[in-house]
Parts: structure tokens; sequence; C-alpha cells
């Protein structure tokens, strides 16, 4: 097996930290050409569908590439920004935040952003970062939930690239963050700020991204995280059992899934003469397709034609500054003995420089 080639290696050189935000992705451009190929990608992970592989082939190439690439090309034109992909461009501002706040904090790390599926990839990413000098990975998944299909292809991702790779660095990994304190802080303030300037609604509505009901048999822990997270976050907001509720939207196939589904939900909520609702997507942290037009629009028409009054969309929380902090804090949880302030990222430089002095020594003597 041929290893990627490795960039110069200085001796005495204290190696850089640097932190990884990798979100699920988006195609380049709102065209069928190039949602193929993000679809083809994205579906052909094993994490993402786990139907046997010739099966699954014959399906991906023969029915849904062929009649879903234009349809949903048309989803995102009708949600892609002057700046380009909704979900890309709040990935790359917040990756560029978190290093500005980490840096005021005294934390001296690069922060880069990639995408599981689409660019920048994770090997390409992970690559410019050696090519800097970082010995020291931190990768920080867009998920707050743990799920196989989501996180856990991150990791396959990030393994399989060093598996390529001679000189591998130190890797951590932030695993979930569903019940983190500076997260749940960060729903709540989003919330709260909605709230202060539209009033409250009849029910809130915390929409998360479905699953195959079979992944949680199998034990994936994702519907109990979501769970919690929605659990916690209506005790911040001091809501009652009957103000709130969890569903579970962008079903595909025809296998079930984690229930309750968000648009029937809203169809029923709306039959039953609930006027208000106010709908928010707690497992992403930056909107996409599945907030902009999934909830925002489609869902919005279907409570709407069922006979609702008012429905609101509470964006995600993308640049607030309350989960910019909420990362840093989370970050530096994980970085806890790594060095990344000046004083810590000298005192490095100078045992390497010792160790040098000390092997030339040995080497002289011998």
């Amino acid at each position: 097996m041929a290893f990627r080639k490795e960039p110069p290696f200085t001796h005495g050189k204290a190696g850089k930290t640097a932190i990884v935000l990798v979100n699920l992705g988006t195609p380049d451009a709102p065209t069928t050409k190039a949602v193929r190929s993000y679809l083809k990608q994205f579906l052909s992970d094993p994490r993402v569908v786990e139907i046997p592989r010739a099966l699954w082939w014959l399906i991906l190439h023969g029915v849904i590439l062929p009649f879903r690439s234009s349809k949903s090309a048309h989803k995102y034109a009708s949600i892609w920004s002057n700046e380009g992909s909704p979900l890309k461009v709040h990935t790359s501002k917040q990756a560029i935040l978190l290093r500005g706040y980490l840096g005021q904090r005294g934390h001296q790390v690069q922060v880069a952003y990639a995408m599981r599926y689409g660019s920048p990839s994770i090997p390409e990413v992970l690559e410019q970062l050696k090519a800097d000098g970082c010995e020291r990975i931190l990768v920080l998944p867009a998920y707050p939930q743990y799920s196989a299909t989501t996180t856990a292809s991150i990791y396959d991702a990030v393994f399989a690239h060093y598996a390529q790779v001679r000189n591998v660095p130190e890797l951590r990994f932030i695993k979930h963050y569903h019940d983190h304190e500076a997260y749940i802080q960060a729903l709540k303030e989003s919330v709260l700020a909605y709230w202060a300037m539209h009033g409250t609604p009849d029910k809130l509505i915390m929409s998360f991204h479905g699953v195959p009901k079979r992944t949680l048999l199998l034990g994936d822990p994702y519907h109990c995280e979501c769970q919690k997270t929605a659990r916690l976050l209506a005790q911040q907001l001091g809501l009652g059992p009957e103000q709130y509720q969890l569903t579970f939207q962008s079903r595909f196939g025809k296998a079930e899934w984690l229930q309750p589904y968000t648009a029937p939900t809203l169809q029923k909520l709306a039959k039953q003469g609930v006027g208000r609702v106010d709908v928010m997507c707690p497992g992403f942290t930056s909107d996409c397709l599945e907030t902009l037009e999934e909830i925002a629009i489609e869902a919005k028409q279907d409570f709407l034609r069922a006979g609702g009054k008012e429905f609101h969309f509470i964006a995600c929380l993308n640049q607030a500054p309350a989960w910019i902090a909420g990362m840093a804090s989370l970050a530096e949880e994980h970085l806890i003995g790594w060095p990344t302030t000046e004083s810590e990222r000298e005192e490095l430089k100078q045992q390497a420089e010792a160790s040098r002095q000390q092997a030339m020594r040995l080497g002289a003597s011998q």
C-alpha cells in the first residue's frame, strides 16, 4: 500500500492544534447535475442506507437518481442565497466566528470546516491541516444528537483518510452534546428572542430529522437523545407537556421511521383547532434544505391548508452569539491537555528542543 506523501518534517517545532467542524454537506449548485452527484455520494454511504448493496445499487441508479435529482434541485433553488448554499454559508461563518471567539479566550487554534458529502471534503481539509503543521485534531460534528447515520459516518471518513497516512496526528472526537448546558441555553435564548418579538404559540413543535425505526431497535441512541434535548429545552422554557411536542421529519421510503411524523402531526393539530404553532429544528445547527424548504415552506402549507391560522418557523442557531459561545465552551472541554495558549505552546516548544538536544547528545556518544 502506498501512503500519501508527507510534508517536510521540522525538528523542534511545536505542532499546532486544529478543530474541524463537520456538517452533512450540500450540492455545489442548485442544478440537477450537481444534486445528482451529491445524492449519489450521500445515498451510497452504507451508514445512511442499510439495504444490501446490490439491491440498493439498482434502486439508487435505476429509480432515485434519475427521478429525484431534478425534483431536489428545484427545492434547493427555492432556498439558495446569493452567497450560495445556506448550510455551507452558515457552517463557514460558524467556523470563522468560533476561531475568533477561542482566540479572544487565549487559544491559538485553527478552525476549519468540512462536509461529509460534497466540498470541502473531509480528506482535503485534513490534508491542508497537515500541510499547515497541525498535529492535534479535534473533530466537532454539527450534529448535537449522535446517530450511526450521521456522526459515525464522519468517524468512518476520518479513519478512512488516515488509513492512507503514515504520520497520523493525535485525534479526538466529540460524540454528542444533546444535553450540554451551553447547547440547551443557546436553544432557549433563540426561542425566547423570537417570542419576545412575535408572541407565543399555542404549541411549540420540535422537529428532528427522522431515521428508520429499526435503527432504534438495533441500538442507535438517536431517538433517546432527541427526547432528552426536547425535554431539557421544554424545562428551560417552562413549558408543560401539553405546550410542546417532539416530531420527526424527512421520512424516505416505505419503511416505518421514528414517529410521530412532523407533517401529519401539524395537520392533526390544525384540525383539532390549534391556531398557532411555532416549529423549530433543534437537531440542525445550521439552516438548510430540511429546515428552510421542508419546514418553513412545505410544513407551513400543510398546517394552513388543514385549517391552522398561524405558522411560525424559528430559525436554527446559525451564527447566534450564544451558540458560538456554546461551541467554544464545548471545544474547550475537549481540548483539555492540549497546548492551545501561548504559554502552553512555548512550554511544548521548549520540551521539543530539549528532546532534540538530548537525541543529538546520545547520537554523538555512540
